[in-house]
């Protein structure tokens, strides 16, 4: 029997010595890059289509696809027979999917924005028209496709198909000063929204925002030139609801009573009425209203009002009766409502302690709602189906991990993405009952891959401290041993609703993890106070001390962890990008001694420096709350350094400026403590830019844990 266990032992130890240890240049090369289905779009009836490039040919193609049998039915169009254009990068149907805008040359702006050159294809014709010569932003068809709505140089602009006359909405946009129809960098960050005009169902008339930026303070950076950049506490545009009538050519302004925010406009199904989302400066009072574009008239019809801030979703839904869908955390989590046109409460659809993490779409003839949540769990992502009126809720999707849906137009058929801790992702079709119908793509290629390398599993569990439950994970080496002692690293975001702790396959730092663990370190994740998905109270326990708590957590989860015998207390490490290179900045300072050494990569180091969106969501203005931006800025105080730091940013970053470095560098200096640090010339936010960047970045933070993390 001794003989026997030995042999395993040996067989074990051999298996494994034979197997490669992850490289930091595979993981930036693309080694362990997984397929991924192109994304599709929907058309009317069970069919979708999607964007397919020939690389041998260089042409690319629009292809009809069946949703029933996954097989194509038609080339839609195909670049090779275009003679104005080799090959286009974006496309958009209008209502009928008789005509197509084709994106050429796109440029990109900031994180969702872009230019480019479109054209008008007409698919019975064959034809092909040029919107404008110039460059232009987010050209839209009319419903009924006589017209394309577009923005130029920060116009808004209507072009008449059919006549080919270019009639211009307004005529008083500058760069700098004044945006009509495209919103500011602020909103298009922390909004998430970008074209502000919405044509209305009828065609008659075109709503739209006007950002006044006169007042806006500008940040300069050398090479990204000047940005207009509102600060926490500064002032932000002038933002204004404008209606165009198409008929008149004349606009008008909406009244909308005192806010500060139109982050979300939308036309109803009656043509005449629009609806329009505002906030408070404080964003902790949101209004919808409706406006009627006959008589311009507006009213309130729902407010949302909370201790702390609300937040802006894409869940608005307006049914065929002019209802609507709504998702809210009135509740204390975020679930689905319906209501009448005029906002009286018809039925809380979805309840429970846990989240709807997403809403499909409702189809109206089963009156059946679809939707993601964390029902299975709060790291793992399952889709249901429920009754308008709350009834009859049936799981979709089986597997525990993390499950997303692309549903057809008529929400017949969805294609499910699935991937777990183990599993690479699946994609699946379904039928609109949650019955499994094929496979459509695996990555068991990947898996296989993987099979020649040292991957050790991710373990997740609750860590429990003295502030409370916490989901983690942990990796340790393969070859691990309970009665050693081994460094350990911690790895954290911990921005407000984020998540780091989920049931879903790797990303490119996963395998750095897993690089350093075959480096003999033991790596942790814990998601403190102030991420996601376990309820507003636990999300918003940080307002008004943003990085205070969710220091401590991290400071505590390191020390509950040391006390495991196969971990070195001495010998303990912490990184984080962006707030997470805040809060590892934060650990390493206020630990007293918990960590030896962290990695901050692009952190913010003062939110008086960082946007007043994001920021005044969490932490109101400076005027108001000056102790909750300056006791937890590690700018004031630098001189409690202990430990090994290395700070990290680049210099093209118009998101989190290099001035939060630099500043945090100067204090450091001013409290003569030693650091290292690394400017990335000309880099944005993400440090990606260039040849070789990711894999000298991965490079220098490995090379600078094993100098300082567990080196005997």
């Amino acid at each position: 029997m001794k003989k026997a266990l030995l042999l395993f032992i040996v067989f074990t130890t051999l298996v494994t010595a034979q197997k490669k240890e992850i490289t930091i240049e595979e993981i930036w090369n693309g080694t362990f890059r997984t397929e991924r289905m192109n994304s599709l779009n929907s058309m009317n009836g069970d069919f979708y289509t999607l964007l397919n490039t020939n690389q041998l040919f260089q042409n690319t193609t629009i292809d009809k696809y069946s949703y029933s049998s996954l097989e194509k039915i038609e080339t839609i169009v195909d670049s090779k027979d275009l003679n104005e254009i080799a090959s286009f990068d974006s496309y958009l149907f209008n209502n009928n999917e008789t005509k197509l805008i084709l994106g050429v040359d796109s440029e990109p702006i900031y994180r969702h924005s872009s230019i480019g050159l479109f054209y008008v294809f007409d698919i019975a014709s064959k034809s092909l028209k040029l919107i404008d010569s110039a460059k232009i932003q987010e050209p839209t068809f009319s419903p009924d496709s006589k017209k394309v709505a577009y923005v130029k140089n920060n116009n808004l602009f209507i072009k008449n198909l059919e006549t080919n006359v270019v009639i211009p909405i307004t005529n008083d946009g500058k760069n700098n000063f004044i945006i009509n129809g495209i919103c500011d960098w602020v909103y298009e960050e922390e909004f998430s929204f970008v074209k502000a005009f919405e044509w209305s169902n009828d065609s008659k008339n075109i709503a739209f925002l006007k950002f006044d930026e006169t007042e806006v303070p500008t940040f300069s950076m050398d090479i990204v030139g000047t940005d207009l950049y509102p600060k926490a506490g500064e002032k932000n545009a002038i933002v204004t609801l404008l209606i165009f009538n198409t008929e008149k050519s004349s606009t008008s302004t909406i009244k909308l009573g005192n806010y500060e925010y139109i982050p979300r406009i939308k036309w109803t199904n009656k043509s005449n009425l629009l609806s329009v989302i505002t906030l408070n400066r404080h964003q902790n009072n949101l209004n919808l209203y409706l406006v009627n574009s006959t008589d311009l008239s507006s009213k309130i019809i729902l407010n949302e009002a909370d201790k702390a801030y609300v937040d802006v979703h894409n869940n608005l839904t307006f049914l065929a009766d002019n209802s609507f869908i709504w998702t809210s955390e009135k509740d204390g989590f975020n679930h689905i409502y319906h209501y009448t046109e005029n906002g009286k409460l018809l039925n809380q659809i979805t309840k429970g302690n846990w989240e709807v993490t997403n809403f499909y779409g409702i189809n109206e003839k089963t009156k059946s709602i679809y939707y993601q949540s964390v029902e299975d769990g709060s790291i793992n992502r399952t889709v249901y189906s429920i009754k308008l009126n709350g009834k009859d809720k049936k799981r979709l999707t089986n597997s525990s991990g993390d499950n997303d849906a692309s549903f057809s137009k008529n929400l017949g058929y969805f294609i499910n993405t699935f991937s777990d801790i183990n599993t690479p992702p699946m994609y699946s079709l379904y039928n609109g009952n949650g019955v499994l119908l094929k496979e459509v793509l695996n990555n068991t290629r990947l898996s296989k891959k993987l099979e020649a390398y040292l991957i050790s599993k991710k373990e997740f569990f609750i860590l429990k401290t003295e502030n409370g439950e916490f989901n983690a994970w942990m990796i340790k080496p393969s070859d691990f041993d309970a009665s050693k002692k081994y460094p350990l690293f911690m790895t954290q975001y911990s921005g407000p609703g984020s998540q780091s702790v989920s049931n879903s396959w790797n990303s490119a730092n996963d395998y750095w993890y897993q690089h350093l663990v075959q480096q003999g370190y033991i790596v942790v994740c814990v998601d403190g106070r102030g991420t996601g998905f376990k309820g507003a109270e636990f999300k918003k326990s940080t307002y008004l001390n943003l990085v205070k708590y969710e220091t401590i957590d991290q400071i505590a989860a390191a020390k509950v962890l040391a006390k495991r015998p196969y971990i070195d207390a001495n010998e303990i490490g912490i990184w984080g990008w962006s707030f997470g290179g805040h809060m590892s900045t934060n650990a390493l300072l206020k630990g007293e001694g918990t960590f030896k050494m962290a990695i901050a990569v692009a952190p913010v180091t003062s939110w008086r420096f960082y946007d007043s969106v994001y920021t005044e969501r969490f932490l109101r203005t400076p005027q108001e709350n000056p102790t909750g931006y300056d006791e937890n800025s590690p700018i004031n105080y630098a001189h409690l350094l202990k430990g090994e730091f290395l700070l990290i940013h680049g210099s093209g970053d118009d998101n989190v400026h290099v001035q939060n470095s630099m500043r945090l560098q100067n204090a450091l200096i001013e409290a003569n403590k030693p650091f290292d640090s690394e400017i990335y010339p000309d880099r944005t936010h993400g440090i990606y830019e260039g040849k070789n960047t990711r894999i000298h970045l991965f490079n220098k933070m490995t090379i600078f844990i094993k100098e300082n993390l567990g080196k005997k």
